[in-house]
């Protein structure tokens, strides 16, 4: 078991054995014992799970903190190190809260009922994890050979931060998405949903002998992962910003996904509720983007006035949605 101590990108083996160990007991208590049975996930039922999610969210946070301090497993400072992963953390939540709309529109475009759609979001979380992991790890790769990437990743940042503010928003139109053309015409797919199920063996018409198709749940579950992607290319260079400890980074990336997708039907049924959220989001990039540059001119920022201006940004444009639209009835569907 020597191997375990070996480092893997800056950190011992047996940290990210344990982190992955962790991520699998949670999918799998989830889906084998909380949700073992498809069934429509309430709004109550999304808020308390959720919740569990956070609570272990900030419990492993605080996990971090204490092995980094004095050395339990680095040299590092653990209270910088808990307050970059709750930074990261919570930045990638809140960035995570637009995935919610778009999630919505991909499900109501292939007509996938909601006692199916938790499971999907389950089981997209295992491409995340394998998606993400290898974006941080370009990333990481990236920063590491050539430091002045960050600018890169700040420039990008305040722009993106920029056109989220001047730019009106658009619904995207999910059939005329490229993957979806490309799947129906490339492979054999359902037009029915077959229960849960992604795949399903068929007669094919031309020939009568049976093959493989895939439902319509497969094509939402890839799209929901390839927009997952799209607003990856925002939230990794954000945490990337605040802290290059690629293990950081990964971890405040993977446990802030595990906990949308519990909350996912309690958001999708109030989304229109958080219409101004995407101007503090905006605000943030361009916080975190122009906290490089003044890193480089003037010294670093202490990381807890990261964490209290993004948690103050945040929280304002939560509230400020919530107070403007409280009379706002939801929009007919």
């Amino acid at each position: 078991m020597e191997w375990l101590a070996l480092e893997w990108i800056g950190k011992p083996i047996w940290m990210w054995t344990a982190f992955l160990t962790i991520v699998i007991a949670l999918l799998a208590f989830d889906l084998g014992v909380l949700n073992k049975t498809d069934k429509e996930l309430g709004i109550a039922e999304s808020l308390r799970l959720s919740a569990f999610y956070i609570c272990i969210a900030m419990l492993y946070g605080g996990a971090i903190w204490w092995a980094y301090e004095g050395g339990h497993i680095t040299t590092s400072d653990g209270t910088h190190a808990g307050l970059t992963y709750f930074t990261g953390f919570f930045i990638e939540k809140a960035l995570s809260i637009d995935n919610v709309f778009v999630i919505s529109l991909i499900f109501t475009f292939f007509a996938i009922p909601r006692k199916y759609q938790y499971r999907a979001l389950v089981w997209g979380i295992i491409a995340v994890i394998v998606l993400r992991g290898i974006m941080i790890g370009v990333g990481a790769a990236l920063v590491q050979q050539y430091a002045w990437v960050l600018y890169i990743f700040g420039a990008f940042l305040i722009a993106t931060g920029i056109k989220m503010l001047v730019v009106p928003e658009s619904d995207p139109d999910v059939s005329k998405n490229p993957v979806v053309k490309f799947m129906r015409a490339r492979m054999r797919v359902t037009d029915q949903l077959h229960d849960q199920h992604f795949f399903v063996r068929q007669p094919d018409p031309a020939t009568g002998k049976v093959v493989i198709w895939a439902t319509p749940l497969f094509l939402a579950l890839v799209v929901i992962n390839l927009a997952d992607l799209v607003f990856a290319v925002d939230s990794v260079p954000a945490i990337f910003a605040i802290t290059t400890d690629t293990f950081i980074v990964y971890t405040a990336n993977i446990m802030a996904i595990l906990g949308l997708r519990a909350l996912y039907f309690a958001l999708a049924a109030m989304v229109h509720r958080f219409h101004y959220l995407k101007y503090a989001l905006a605000l943030v990039l361009v916080f975190i983007g122009g906290k490089i540059f003044w890193n480089q001119i003037f010294g670093k920022v202490d990381p807890a006035i990261s964490l209290g201006v993004t948690l103050a940004m945040i929280a304002g444009g939560i509230f400020y949605s919530l107070w403007k639209t409280k009379h706002v009835d939801h929009p007919a569907t």
